[in-house]
């Protein structure tokens, strides 16, 4: 099964089992990642499910939308590496991406 390696805020690294037919942020919230918080469900419109993404798998993930970018800038996280893991969709591809849980805003 393919994995998803998440850093928690604490620093704590979880190895999670994806499936593939979930958003990344479905698989981090179903996988015990409770730092997660997806209140929106995945729409893109309140930015709880903000995570860093690995530098070497950034070119892998689907282009930003203008309302993701949009939520982001809202957030005093935000880094080059941010976005909301409800617009990255959990494809084979991505097997054994690692991301980091960003800060509460």
């Amino acid at each position: 099964m393919p994995t998803i390696n998440v850093t928690k805020r604490d620093g704590s690294i979880h190895v999670l089992d994806g499936q593939g037919d979930l958003s990344l942020m479905q698989n981090l919230r179903d996988g015990g990642i409770d730092e997660i918080l997806a209140l929106c469900g995945g729409c893109a419109s309140c930015a709880t499910c903000h995570v860093y993404v690995d530098e070497a798998w950034l070119g892998q993930l689907p282009s930003m939308s203008a309302d993701e970018d949009d939520l982001l800038d809202c957030s005093g996280a935000r880094q080059a590496n941010s976005r909301l893991s409800c617009q990255i969709p959990f494809t084979p591809d991505l097997a054994g991406i690692a991301v980091t849980v960003a800060p509460e805003d």
